[in-house]
């Protein structure tokens, strides 16, 4: 269980980057792009990204949705901006693990701003709203992976 202040710390964060959304902003093209939407709640988004071979040279997404969807969308471009493509990749898998509560899943502690997302493992139904820039990101990795290799 999460520590008082810790917890009132990592609600802060979320509060702050829903009010205040880093990056939200649609990118000029050329870019990739990937639209996510959770039916269950009606939270959509739509990722941008500008690679640089295989750096992601900015990310930065647009849409609406909830606090913990729109927080979740800027902390991940603030994390993600410089990173290559598959530090981004093992960055979603560490996201992923962390919301679900896998056993293998990182410290909290070990991810900076991100691990504000930690708490949201409370609250099953909020999962979705958490993982969907992620897996969104993870779309628009994969359709330039593929784009480029045909």
């Amino acid at each position: 269980m999460m520590d008082t202040d810790l917890a009132s710390l990592y609600r802060d964060i979320i509060i702050d980057h829903n009010k205040s959304p880093r990056n939200f902003r649609e990118l000029p093209p050329p870019r990739e792009e990937a639209e996510g939407y959770n039916p269950l709640c009606g939270d959509r988004l739509t990722i941008y990204l500008h690679m640089d071979g295989e750096r992601i040279r900015e990310v930065s997404f647009q849409g609406s949705g909830c606090a913990i969807s729109v927080a979740s969308a800027s902390l991940m471009t603030e994390a993600l901006n410089g990173k290559t493509r598959s530090e981004a990749e093992a960055m979603i898998r560490k996201i992923r693990a962390l919301l679900t509560g896998d056993e293998q899943g990182p410290d909290p502690a070990t991810l900076d701003k991100l691990g504000a997302l930690a708490g949201v493992r409370a609250y099953p139904s909020r999962v979705k709203c958490a993982t969907l820039a992620w897996h969104t990101l993870h779309t628009a990795l994969e359709g330039m992976h593929r784009s480029d290799t045909e």
